[in-house]
């Protein structure tokens, strides 16, 4: 790779797509490159025309802003995409990396499939930068968003994560974490676990341990602002979470509730009167 640093692009862009991201909390991390491509574009493509406007407004750039959130319509998109043909269009989300949780890879998709040049100017990423300070196996990780609302789904998606030998990089809302923390807990309790929130902001904090220490933590101090939940990989001694309701579902297709549960039972070790229980529900649905 070469040591010499180019020069920051002047001028106007040429047509395209744009792919800009923007700052996470520190405005101070907006990059001279974005800035140039924002101020050359006469449209740009936001989540929130409020939340972007302000922004625009302390870079003291001018644009027309259109809303293109993840309730946009095939119609909006192809308008963004037309005007991108001839001339250069930014998209922004509220923060961060556009399309990292955040709308957008629809338009990228059908720009590209129509032809149109798109190119990423890359910059804050609250799942980057929370990997880069939380002191977890970096090597290998999984973004894998924001986790489901309701605790039988959130479980259901964690142990569907479980066998990955990986750091999981999830996002999660204030509200929310105590208790994804003790459903962490419950499923991986060795588990390192770290808690990233208000990256680049004058609170920023990031703290690690088992997920049930944790969640007492913030049980006692309850968090604000954004955050980016990590978990460690999975110990070489880690026992595999098992889901009963695939091998219960395996069984019936050959056998009864009460053979399958028996079968179930053997393989695994769970009482058979609660798989029993269960089998005639899943024979029910």
């Amino acid at each position: 790779m070469s040591s010499e640093l180019p020069s920051i692009p002047a001028g106007i862009p040429e047509p395209g797509l744009y792919i800009v991201a923007t700052p996470i909390g520190n405005l101070g991390d907006i990059t001279l490159r974005a800035i140039a491509v924002l101020q050359g574009c006469a449209l740009i493509a936001c989540e929130d025309t409020r939340v972007t406007g302000k922004l625009l407004k302390h870079l003291g750039i001018k644009a027309r802003l259109q809303r293109l959130d993840d309730h946009a319509s095939a119609d909006a998109r192809a308008r963004v995409i037309d005007e991108a043909r001839v001339s250069p269009v930014a998209l922004v989300s509220d923060a961060g990396t556009p399309l990292i949780s955040d709308p957008g890879y629809r338009l990228v998709r059908e720009a590209r499939a129509s032809g149109v040049t798109v190119t990423s100017i890359p910059g804050p990423c609250a799942a980057v930068s929370a990997l880069a300070m939380a002191g977890l196996p970096s090597d290998r990780f999984l973004f894998a968003g924001f986790l489901p609302v309701k605790d039988k789904a959130r479980r259901d998606t964690l142990e569907g994560l479980a066998g990955i030998a990986a750091t999981l990089v999830l996002y999660e809302t204030a509200p929310r974490l105590e208790r994804t923390l003790q459903a962490i807990a419950e499923l991986w309790p060795e588990r390192e676990v770290a808690v990233a929130r208000e990256l680049t902001k004058l609170h920023e904090e990031c703290r690690s341990g088992t997920a049930a220490s944790l969640a007492e933590h913030y049980a006692a101090h309850p968090p604000k602002g954004e955050i980016v939940l990590l978990v460690g990989p999975p110990g070489e001694d880690e026992a595999p979470v098992l889901d009963t309701d695939v091998l219960l579902r395996a069984a019936l297709a050959d056998a009864g509730p009460g053979k399958a549960a028996g079968i179930v039972a053997k393989a695994t070790g769970i009482d058979r009167a609660t798989l029993y229980a269960r089998a005639l529900e899943l024979k029910g649905e």
